[in-house]
């Protein structure tokens, strides 16, 4: 450090010094200030990239938070929808056994009246079939029976005697 002391030179330390304010003064006036504005926009632009992602950010939890405000209506719209097309069917299916249900007892009570139409006119028929049946017998036997005077007297006395008198 002595030698260092000892060979000083003022006349050199001052053109030192000089050289390196005129070295600073020019860098401040030409290019600090490049530098400085130049840093300035970079921090800026990054800020203005940070804020439009925060930006981004926001809208995009807005946009999901409508896309799921959008399914959830589309849900309890198809529920409904669904429940709706669920009523119309048991209501459809209903009418149609109603119906159903109508036009059978129907066709059971026109078969039924057809039934007892039909069995009105077999016993008819029957008796019809059976007086005459019976009118021939009866004039058989009574052309038979009345031939013989005899026999006809005696026809009215047991029909006398078996007929009571009240």
């Amino acid at each position: 450090m002595d030698q260092l002391l000892d060979n000083f030179s003022l006349y050199l330390f001052v053109k030192q010094l000089l050289l390196f304010l005129v070295l600073i003064f020019l860098l401040v006036k030409f290019a600090w200030k490049p530098i400085l504005t130049a840093l300035n926009d970079r921090e800026e632009s990054i800020q203005g990239a940070l804020d439009a992602a925060e930006d981004a950010k926001k809208e995009m939890q807005n946009l999901q938070a409508d896309n799921e405000k959008l399914i959830k209506e589309a849900r309890a719209e198809r529920e409904a929808m669904l429940k709706d097309a669920r009523e119309i069917k048991t209501k459809m299916i209903e009418d149609a056994k109603g119906e159903a249900k109508a036009e059978a007892d129907k066709m059971i009570a026109q078969a039924q009246a057809a039934i007892e139409a039909e069995r009105k006119s077999a016993i008819a028929d029957i008796k019809n079939q059976v007086a005459s049946l019976s009118v021939e017998i009866a004039e058989k036997v009574v052309k038979h029976e009345l031939s013989d005077k005899k026999k006809q007297l005696g026809l009215v006395d047991e029909m006398l005697s078996q007929a009571t008198l009240n």
